[in-house]
């Protein structure tokens, strides 16, 4: 309380706001104090132009008030208002004081100030309790209450008192100044008398002045009466106390102006003038022998407001110099008393530091507050390296000197902000996944024309290459939400990243290479902060562990733990990362993605339960393909086994018996596995799909064969490249120590990729049969259908043809060729080169598993071929056992074929022109076989007769060579030995004579065949073997 009273005293004495100010006020420039005699001089002469009673009035509107520490108002009248008070709840000795340290401008607006202060009229109580004690808890409250109530009932005790015991006196004195104001105001004449009688009232005495002046009693002869001033009226009124007379001065105001006037001409100067010099001079001396005290708070206030962090610390180190002298002086002293010099330098000291550690201990909250607020700030790159902002905040901490270990603080700080970090960031990412999740689980499930487009694009670009339109938007959108989930947990400038950089700089410290650069604070008190306790060593190397645990048990929930049921999550707004501003964390509503917005009265629905093998996997998107699933897939576990081999590099994982290390393991191992499982499931799907890829166009790199093979290559290609990826998790293996963490995949999961492999190879070239062997027009034949929509699209319709050869995809026959050249593409090219690709994939042999594919190969192409050829077949045995059981079909000397050869030749140009046109690659095939086909039922046609006359034998070798030498082109092995058989069978059915009378037919004959030869060589044209120039001319056109 007195030194509350003391630093008042000293302010009004000084007549400063403040006891630092910054700048010489303005107010001060034209003082008395600093104006030279001349300049007081003149001022003197102008106050005495202006009025003649200058002195006077000045020494009537500077009267010092009766109450202590009472303020002037604006025209310099006091009053009973006090500048200051202490806090009548008893929490303070200076009102204003704890104000301006709130922050309330009261020293600045006395109209405010009297609203705080319970002295002035305008007291608030419900400002006064917002603002000083805003952070009252309840107790203090009703503290502050009792010393109230304590208070008032002091004071009313005592007034009462004081009433009770001098009552008597009050009415005499109340009587006394009744009876001269009485006299005063009327000077001896009888007042009027009132129009009506009044009670007495104790109020009299408060009103009387009132009432006398303008009230009831002179209401009446107010106007009646003349004016005291006028030439009429007594001079005994002159002094009245009215208001035309000044209330009775009016007569003295005039001579006192005057005497007043000349007295301060005259004395003013010699009285003043001297003891203002000394005591300048004295404060001159004082001031320039303790000017770095007086300086020392302004600097440090002006630097803290600069932000000249270097000066501040200086400033700092100056000042506990000032504050160590002086402490030492007072011990030197001892019991001794001081000198007036030693105990103002004493004063000033403490003063001085007083309010230094005043400000430091508000700036250094502030540092405080900064520091462990610092995680969500990026820190800017100067010079090519990153702004440690934080080592500069501890090392002003440090020089400051602070209680508390700021770089323990720091790094709690630190840990902190990064827990919340990884709970909040891959919660809210779970939980929108899901979101997405349930809305396609719930779209409608998608045709499988739709499903075949996305694998037939898979065919049209480079599969290392950004894959495009390998699956619907919706679906590629949640695969980039899940990817993009990972790269933030897990990449280099992702969470992990985060904890990787938390646990160098943690090592850094305990290794005690960071504080190297840390200052050690005032005479090395700070140098205890450069250690870290063992205890804290021990926390920090199990906090880091903790974050690294949490990123792995988020993972491992994200792949092998069913989707999550609660979605609640998205009905709170994104939670602030620790130390974030609010107006810095929460993104905008208008910023977010309004699928996310939700009401607890409108939740996502879950997922229907329809038996899908993706129900079981909260990372993979409902009616995805395996195409987009292995592409994602093989770079989230990329993430996956690069994050655990950088998370296993922390030397605070391989603690605790390597049990952090083995579960790190556990969650590549486990997310591999289930990422395979899903794959296979999907790609088991695929296959079954993959017959809608063919679209029954060409190819143009590949010839006569559809878009089907390469399609198929680079649907397989691609899915055993990202098996690879997945169970090898190649990419992650560059990270030093990953082949710890990293396991080889266990055969278990080779087994499933190999089983895998073969079923879909079955079920692709079941799904091709099947395409060729569809009847040839269905109401709802799904290809057709979608061939439909091409072509009135007009899309790729050019590519619907080749040259002048258009294919027609709904002719049955058309459709088997297309698809044998595709098996024959398939078992030449196809299948080996993805056999060979899985080889060195996995490191595997596919011995058995080739040989089987090659069976299964084989097998449908013969049957897919006898399914071809077979109505060609039927026809051909038709036409020959109706011509040769036509009686008419030995003469007995022949000059011509008979007319089923030419039918069944002619049968053959058919085919030939459909299978040369569709396939050419198979017009050998097909023609050798068929001529295999037609020697064998000549030979069997043959066997009906039981004997062969000359003429019959000369009829059946014309016929039997006339179709060797029109498809001479396509003779083989069998059919030559078919042939033989027939002439033996001829030659065993006829007798010696009419054999050797054909010897001498033989010639005749050769004659006649070279004659229908001729004649027939344009019907038959298309069996001659084209010759060479005719070759390379097809082949470069």
């Amino acid at each position: 309380m007195a030194a509350a009273d003391l630093n008042r005293n000293v302010l009004e004495f000084y007549g400063l706001s403040t006891a630092y100010p910054t700048e010489w006020p303005t107010d001060k420039d034209n003082s008395d104090a600093s104006d030279s005699e001349e300049e007081q001089k003149k001022q003197r002469k102008i106050q005495r132009r202006k009025s003649r009673y200058q002195a006077l009035e000045r020494a009537v509107s500077n009267r010092a008030s009766v109450v202590p520490g009472s303020e002037k108002s604006t025209n310099g009248v006091g009053n009973l208002v006090q500048k200051d008070e202490p806090d009548p709840l008893g929490s303070t000795d200076s009102v204003v004081r704890t104000l301006k340290q709130l922050g309330v401008p009261v020293q600045e607006d006395p109209r405010l100030r009297t609203k705080f202060l319970l002295s002035s009229t305008n007291f608030s109580p419900a400002l006064f309790l917002s603002q000083l004690h805003s952070t009252d808890d309840t107790r203090s409250l009703e503290i502050g209450l009792d010393n109230l109530s304590q208070s008032i009932d002091q004071k009313s005790a005592s007034l009462k008192v004081l009433v009770e015991s001098n009552f008597e006196r009050f009415v005499r004195a109340k009587a006394t100044i009744d009876n001269v104001y009485k006299e005063m105001k009327y000077r001896g004449a009888e007042p009027p008398a009132p129009t009506r009688a009044r009670a007495h009232s104790r109020h009299a005495s408060r009103s009387s002045f009132r009432n006398s002046s303008g009230g009831a009693a002179l209401g009446a002869n107010a106007l009646a009466s003349p004016s005291p001033l006028s030439p009429g009226a007594d001079s005994r009124k002159k002094n009245a106390l009215v208001k035309e007379s000044d209330y009775g001065v009016m007569g003295i105001k005039t001579p006192l102006l005057d005497v007043s006037a000349k007295a301060e001409d005259v004395w003013g100067p010699a009285l003043g003038g001297r003891e203002k010099e000394e005591n300048l001079k004295t404060v001159q001396t004082s001031l320039e022998r303790y000017k770095d005290y007086i300086e020392a708070s302004a600097n440090i206030a002006d630097s803290i407001k600069r932000k000249d962090y270097e000066t501040l610390v200086e400033e700092y180190a100056r000042a506990r110099k000032f504050a160590d002298e002086a402490r030492k002086l007072l011990q030197d002293l001892g019991s001794t008393s001081p000198s007036e010099t030693q105990t103002y330098q004493v004063l000033l000291a403490a003063r001085m530091w007083y309010d230094i550690d005043e400000q430091l201990h508000a700036f250094k909250r502030d540092v405080w507050k900064k520091l462990t607020s610092l995680h969500n700030v990026k820190s800017e790159t100067v010079a090519g390296r990153p702004q440690e902002q934080h080592m500069e905040l501890i090392g002003l901490l440090l020089e400051l000197g602070v209680e508390d270990n700021p770089i323990w603080v720091w790094l709690l700080s630190r840990y902190d902000y990064l827990k919340g970090k990884i709970t909040s960031t891959a919660d809210r990412a779970k939980v929108e996944i899901e979101v997405l999740r349930r809305r396609l689980a719930h779209a409608e499930k998608p045709p499988a024309q739709a499903v075949a487009s996305h694998l037939r694009a898979l065919g049209r670009q480079s599969v290392e290459s950004k894959p495009t339109g390998i699956d619907s938007a919706d679906i590629i959108e949640l695969w980039e939400k899940m990817m993009a989930f990972m790269s933030t947990l897990l990449g280099a400038q992702g969470v992990l990243g985060e904890v990787v950089e938390f646990w160098q700089t943690v090592e850094s410290f305990i290794d005690g290479k960071a504080q190297i650069s840390l200052p050690v604070g005032y005479n090395g008190e700070s140098r205890d902060h450069h250690r870290l306790s063992q205890q804290g060593t021990v926390d920090l190397r199990k906090g880091t562990s903790e974050l690294v645990d949490m990123i792995r048990q988020h993972l491992l929930e994200f792949f092998v733990g069913a989707p999550p049921e609660d979605i609640s999550l998205l009905f709170s707004p994104v939670p602030p990362s620790p130390g974030t501003p609010m107006s810095a964390s929460l993104t905008p509503s208008a910023l977010r993605d309004p699928r996310f917005n939700f009401d607890e009265n409108h939740m996502p629905p879950p997922s229907p339960k329809r038996g899908e093998a993706y129900e079981k996997f909260a990372f993979w998107p409902p009616n995805s393909n395996s195409v987009s699933g292995v592409h994602y897939l093989s770079k989230m576990l990329a993430l996956v086994g690069s994050g655990a081999s950088e998370m296993a590099s922390i030397a605070a994982v391989g603690q605790n018996d390597g049990k952090l290390l083995e579960l790190l393991r556990t969650l590549v191992g486990a997310a591999r596995e289930r990422c395979v499982t899903a794959i296979c499931a999907a790609w088991n799907k695929d296959a079954e799909n993959i017959k809608y890829v063919e679209d029954w166009q060409r190819s143009r790199e590949m010839g006569d064969v559809t878009r089907m093979p390469e399609s198929f290559a680079a649907f397989e290609g691609a899915l055993l490249s990202g098996m690879q990826k997945i169970l090898y998790i190649s990419e992650a293996m560059a990270k030093p120590g990953a082949a710890e963490i990293v396991l080889p995949p266990p055969t278990k999961l080779l087994q499933m990729v190999r089983s895998q492999y073969v079923t879909t190879l079955y079920k692709a070239l079941s799904g091709m049969v099947e395409n060729a062997e569809r009847a040839v027009k269905k109401a709802d034949d799904e290809w057709t259908t979608e061939l439909d929509a091409l072509v009135k699209s007009g899309d790729d319709r050019a590519s619907l043809s080749v040259g002048v050869n258009t294919i027609n995809a709904g002719d049955r026959n058309v459709r088997m060729l297309l698809t044998l050249s595709n098996l024959q593409a398939l078992r030449s090219q196809v299948v080996p080169n993805l056999n060979g690709q899985f080889e060195n994939a996995f490191s595997v042999k596919l011995t058995d598993e080739s040989k089987t594919i090659r069976d299964v190969l084989g097998q449908i192409d013969a049957r897919l071929f006898q399914s071809y050829t077979r109505p060609s077949i039927d026809a051909l045995r038709k036409i020959i056992r109706a011509g040769l059981s036509d009686p008419n079909w030995a003469p007995a000397k022949p000059t011509e074929v008979k007319p089923y050869v030419y039918e069944a030749l002619l049968s053959l140009v058919l085919v030939h022109t459909q299978v040369s046109t569709t396939a050419p690659s198979l017009t050998s095939q097909v023609l050798s076989y068929l001529l295999e086909q037609t020697s064998r039922e000549l030979l069997e046609a043959f066997k009906q007769r039981p004997k062969y006359d000359l003429g019959a034998l000369m009829q059946a070798t014309l016929d039997v060579e006339f179709v060797a030498q029109s498809l001479s082109q396509y003779t083989t092995e069998r059919a030559s030995q078919l042939q033989s058989e027939i002439y033996t069978m001829l030659d065993n059915r006829t007798d010696d004579a009419a054999r050797a009378r054909l010897q001498g037919e033989l010639p005749g004959m050769r004659d006649v065949l070279k004659k229908l030869r001729e004649l027939s060589k344009n019907e038959f044209a298309c069996f001659k073997k084209p010759r060479k120039s005719q070759l390379e001319r097809k082949q470069t056109g």
